[in-house]
């Protein structure tokens, strides 16, 4: 009655009428008011934006600054040498238009959830039932439900007909809810909860019913989703951070640079533009040109090593995120288990004994009755039907099976399912007469039972439930006869109880192995569902998420907690369960302020929200949902959570392979500040030009760079914690040896550039020291590839490396020996001496490192 009344003014607010529907005029009347049954896109980037932002980099705007100052200095010198000017700036254009094209496509989270609107769905207007496109569904139409049929908007039942609906890609459910039109929910009822309502995006798997729209497009659950996929913005990755805060350190220098620099040139008398020349030098050697793209190269090179590991990167910062990760935040159903309902336990009453399905010796009666008590079908080789049945038909052997049951035992009446009665009852024809096979809620059958077998039920489905196992029990009843019309009465009396049957969706097979490695790597597992706390924690417990230190903690518990409360307390917690898509925000969230780096995994339109706003979002290819797809960074093709693990151990490697970049460019670049500097200081002048700098940022570094993209992990990389995302590139080490490189190659340089003043040549001393720093710069990067010996490393573990080296060292050797370009670089060709102490000088680096590793393993 209070339904009733309730559902009555509903109607009556919405103007329409459940036998005849909406009229022409009302459907264009609540168009008008409530807006078409589609998702509102936000805003994309425009191109001229992205251009803009590409060379907003700080490192970007030095070299703009410098190719300003040298293109003004060539002008006023009138000498229209314009080379390297336009060099600088074809660097500029080269690198944006890199980074324009790393970034992708803009995202699509919205198109995919647009490509539900594409279907049709079936109303009641003007007294007639039509075929309408889903995005002509208006606020107060009759909505015809079958099986089958994809809801197309937010829904309240009128009647229902054993309507049950799959919500697990919205509300993570592992199995279908039944829809009661006489539910009264409350104010705080989970989405999952509120069983007289049906959401667009949900699927009908049984049944048939009729409702009423009470809300379209953003207004939709589905909608809401839309609406925080569009409002969450993604935060710089940390690497991103971290070469932001790095080119602001190279700005400090380089100013700092360019001021000592200009003081000492004052007070030596220098010409003011050739100190304006040696500032454009400064500028260029602190930039260390090739980095962006050689980052870009080696996320690009892992993004095509994770496919062939069945992982697809969407987003080539992702990859290096995930070596980064320290919390995995994985959803249930279909992440961690198989969204698969499957019988695992049997008590058969008649021996009293629990046995797993999978490890019986023979078919329990329990398990064969049950099975065949069912209305299972197959299409294309796959079972249909209610995920409960299918779990016994499967449980049996299949549909093989299950067809020749059938004709052992023919079926001849059926009196079906339904939430009230919550039981089904078949009966087949025996030999001697029939056999009525009653299955379903144990609390509902339990009066029915033989009174001796009742206690021991009790405790066996206790056990069951304990294990969080879906209890369906079985019981059968000998006719010798059956009336023309049989009662449930008449079928369900003098039952004999053949046992219980406990279903489950299970874990994955790799899953338990998974979470072990993740741990050993130091990443903490952590499971967020929208499914019941009781059916989470012990899928969380059986493969080693939810452990004794851990707690588990529920949706309505944590509307009960502030977001203080929740940040602090949010590492207490392992199972996050009957959550919404706003909770699974507000948990990851949380983590992220501890300073975690979160990988949240998911497949349902309800895990979007969260993939959005993790650091790393990560997809199922198969099971999941296009808007899971698009929402994320990764999808996994194989739905493998140990695929998961194997993405973080290549995110390892090329967080690893970045590194050795930005020692091996570094060490060059940072050289050639001291050179500089320090050649002012003794007041030599510069050796190195702008453009001699730039042929060894791009030539002598750029190219072995490219090449360490490739390098494959040495060691067990896995073995290591996660990265610190608050730590500074340099840290562990790698400013020091930086460092230690920088000075090592300034000094050999200089030694080259003081034979040439020593010797009254100043120009065969230039050119030994560019040909010094760019070889010892070249053969830097057998140091940097391991901390093993060089000769220890394979050569042939990266042939394109050695490749590179080769192809640097000739196109050196070519630039200072051929006439052209001689004089583009002002070189001068060298005696066979002044050639032999370059090379001598060049392979020091590499015999002070092989020393020192020498020493390093001693120690060890």
């Amino acid at each position: 009655m209070i339904y009733q009344e309730m559902l009555t003014k509903v109607i009556e607010k919405l103007q329409s009428q459940p036998d005849y529907g909406l009229t022409k005029e009302q459907v264009v009347q609540s168009r008008q008011a409530n807006g078409d049954n589609q998702f509102v896109e936000p805003p994309k980037e425009g191109l001229i934006k992205r251009v803009l932002r590409s060379l907003s980099d700080i490192t970007t705007i030095i070299l703009i600054i410098a190719a300003i100052i040298s293109l003004i200095t060539t002008v006023i010198q009138g000498h229209g040498d314009y080379f390297e000017s336009f060099l600088i700036i074809a660097i500029v254009v080269i690198n944006s238009v890199l980074s324009i094209v790393q970034e992708g496509r803009a995202e699509k989270a919205l198109d995919s959830l647009k490509g539900l609107e594409r279907e049709e769905a079936k109303v009641r207007r003007d007294g007639d039932i039509q075929f309408i496109p889903m995005t002509d569904i208006v606020v107060g139409d009759i909505l015809v439900l079958e099986n089958g049929v994809k809801i197309p908007a937010d829904a309240r039942l009128l009647t229902t007909a054993d309507l049950r609906v799959e919500e697990s890609p919205l509300t993570g459910e592992s199995h279908p809810i039944e829809k009661d039109e006489d539910f009264i929910t409350g104010e705080q009822v989970p989405l999952g909860d509120r069983r007289n309502m049906v959401y667009r995006g949900t699927t009908i798997v049984n049944g048939r019913g009729e409702a009423l729209v009470v809300a379209t497009g953003m207004n939709t659950e589905m909608g809401k989703i839309a609406s925080l996929l569009g409002r969450e913005e993604r935060e710089m990755t940390p690497m991103q951070k971290r070469l932001a805060q790095l080119g602001r350190q190279l700005t400090v220098v380089a100013i700092i640079a360019a001021i000592i620099v200009m003081i000492l040139g004052i007070m030596q008398g220098d010409p003011l533009m050739e100190l304006f020349m040696t500032a454009v030098s400064l500028a260029v050697a602190v930039v260390p040109e090739t980095l962006m793209v050689i980052v870009t190269i080696t996320l690009a090179l892992g993004v095509q090593r994770m496919a062939a590991r069945h992982a697809i990167v969407r987003r080539l910062p992702a990859v290096e995120t995930l070596g980064s990760a320290s919390v995995i935040a994985s959803d249930k159903t279909g992440t961690l288990t198989q969204n698969k309902m499957t019988a695992r336990q049997v008590w058969d009453a008649t021996t009293d004994t629990i046995m797993a399905v999978d490890e019986a010796e023979a078919l329990p009666d329990a398990l064969k009755f049950g099975a065949l008590s069912t209305n299972v079908t197959e299409q294309d080789g796959t079972l249909a039907g209610l995920p409960t049945e299918m779990a016994l038909v499967g449980g049996i052997g299949g549909y093989s099976a299950y067809e020749a049951l059938q004709a052992e035992y023919p079926k001849v009446y059926e009196i079906p399912f339904n939430s009230t009665r919550k039981r089904m009852t078949t009966v087949h024809r025996v030999a001697d007469g029939y056999l009525a096979i009653t299955k379903g809620a144990f609390d509902v059958l339990l009066p029915k039972l033989p009174l001796d077998l009742q206690e021991r039920a009790k405790a066996v489905n206790q056990t069951f439930g304990d294990q969080a196992l879906r209890v369906i029990t079985v019981a059968i009843a000998k006719l010798p006869t059956l009336s023309a019309e049989p009662t449930a009465e008449e079928l369900e009396q003098n039952l004999q109880l053949l046992g219980l049957v406990g279903i489950i969706d299970p874990p994955r097979p790799e899953s338990a192995q998974a979470v072990a490695e993740a741990r050993e790597a130091g990443i903490k597992t952590v499971m967020i569902t929208g499914d019941h706390v009781a059916t989470a924690s012990a899928i969380a417990k059986e493969i080693g998420i939810l452990l004794p230190t851990d707690k588990a903690l529920t949706g309505a518990e944590l509307h009960d907690m502030s977001d203080a409360e929740l940040d602090d307390t949010v590492q207490d917690y392992a199972v996050y369960a009957r959550v919404t898509p706003e909770d699974k925000i507000r948990i990851v969230k949380a983590w992220q302020k501890r300073g975690d780096i979160v990988a949240m995994t998911g497949d349902g339109v309800n895990d979007a929200p969260a993939l959005n706003a993790a650091n790393v979002g990560i997809a199922m290819g198969q099971t999941g949902t296009d808007v899971a797809r698009e929402a994320a960074d990764i999808v996994l093709t194989d739905d493998n959570f140990a695929t998961i693990v194997h993405a973080v151990e290549e995110g390892r490697g090329i967080y690893g392979n970045i590194r050795k970049t930005i020692n091996f460019l570094m060490s060059a670049n940072m050289s050639e500040i001291i050179v500089i500097v320090v050649a002012m200081i003794l007041g030599w002048g510069s050796p190195l030009m702008a453009a001699q700098l730039l042929f060894i940022n791009l030539v002598a570094d750029g190219l072995p760079g490219f090449a360490l993209a490739k390098e494959p992990p040495h060691g067990d990389v896995m073995r290591d914690k996660p990265v610190n995302p608050r730590a500074s590139v340099f840290a562990h080490g790698l400013g020091l040896r930086i460092a230690f490189n920088a000075i090592l190659f300034a000094l050999i340089t200089l030694a080259a550039q003081g034979y040439g003043v020593y010797t009254d040549n100043n120009s065969a001393g230039h050119t030994m020291a560019f040909i010094v720093l760019s070889i010892s710069s070249i053969l830097h990067v057998f140091n940097i590839r391991s901390d093993a010996s060089m000769f220890r490393v394979k050569f042939s573990a990266n042939r394109s490396l050695v490749m590179m080296v080769l192809l640097s060292l000739v196109l050196t050797i070519l630039v200072v020996t051929v006439p052209v370009t001689q004089d583009v670089f002002h070189f001068m060709p060298l005696t066979v001496g002044q050639w032999l102490l370059t090379i001598i000088l060049s392979i020091i680096p590499n015999i002070i490192w092989e020393v020192i590793k020498m020493n390093n393993r001693k120690i060890q």
